[in-house]
């Protein structure tokens, strides 16, 4: 063999010999993937199957005492016989005033974030300001809703008492999750817009908003689901041990189902009569977190429709 045949062979080699390299190295990387495709696939089914275990329960415990007398009457007896209406209307109110207070306020503070104000440390202090009060545990609101709202602002226990504590225990998920679904809009529709001569605010409302609408009220309504099921605030601020009667002005206390489901499970002078109506109680308030979030996923999917076509 001459020289040049000994290169070519070397060469050919040197090949095959990388080829090799790189079909292990793909392996490995396939495996890879799949180990980790496979933990979070086992990651997921292990969390469903905790939330359907917990759920099941609570339908096997408390679809016995479901009807429509428990859905529409108010409690008797020492809330040992009756239903929980004023408690589910409490909750409507509450959650409705929290709506009120928390979106516009929450969407234009993530509009002024990241439309208008200047990204330097100022506002980054901001954000982790508002990142760190979404992780603040509900209980520390109840207490500042019960000195700001109850005692220095002079509302009393009320359902406004509670409606604007719940809106301030809603309101930085509110804002990072609008601010979440303006960032995911392109540069580019903004660019397109001002580039007509159109206003600042004329861009964000016609070429912005519509686009982050999905994930805004993605955000606002999860946010709201969470307000709807917390205990401590209410229990602070103007939930009532027993109100057999829906509130007739803000300044008036209310029932609310989580306060209710606390009363039952926990406080009753009987609990293992109303054992039953507990878990009722559970089940008409997770039924209703669960309509909220089915809305969210539903408004979400029509907007992201509309939008494709």
């Amino acid at each position: 063999m001459d020289a040049n045949e000994i290169k070519e062979l070397e060469e050919v080699q040197a090949e095959v010999q990388e080829n090799k390299f790189d079909r292990v190295e793909n392996s490995t990387d396939n495996l890879k993937q799949k180990i980790g495709f496979n933990l979070l696939r086992g990651a997921t089914w292990i969390i469903l199957a905790i939330v359907l275990i917990i759920i099941s329960h609570i339908v096997r415990q408390g679809i016995g005492v479901i009807s429509w007398e428990f859905i529409t009457e108010p409690p008797r007896s020492g809330m040992t016989e009756g239903g929980i209406w004023p408690a589910i209307m409490g909750t409507v109110f509450v959650t409705i005033l929290t709506a009120v207070f928390s979106v516009p306020v929450g969407v234009f503070a993530a509009i002024y974030l990241n439309e208008y104000a200047k990204q330097g440390k100022i506002t980054r202090l901001i954000r982790m300001a508002i990142r760190n009060l979404a992780g603040v545990p509900s209980v520390v609101y109840g207490l500042f809703g019960v000195a700001l709202f109850v005692q220095r602002t002079g509302f009393r226990a009320s359902i406004l008492s509670a409606g604007l504590t719940l809106g301030l225990l809603t309101l930085p998920v509110t804002i990072t999750a609008s601010e979440e679904a303006l960032k995911a809009v392109p540069n580019s529709y903004r660019h397109a817009s001002l580039a007509l001569g159109v206003s600042k605010w004329h861009s964000i409302h016609t070429n912005v908003l519509p686009y982050a609408i999905p994930g805004i009220l993605t955000g606002a309504i999860l946010g709201l689901s969470r307000a709807a099921g917390e205990t401590a605030p209410i229990l602070f601020t103007g939930a009532a041990f027993s109100l057999p009667r829906l509130p007739n002005s803000l300044s008036s206390q209310f029932m609310a189902l989580p306060y209710h489901l606390y009363i039952m499970s926990t406080q009753h002078h009987n609990l293992g009569a109303v054992r039953p109506i507990a878990y009722g109680t559970a089940l008409v308030l997770i039924s209703l977190i669960l309509i909220m979030n089915f809305g969210a996923i539903f408004i979400r999917s029509k907007f992201r429709g509309k939008f494709k076509e």
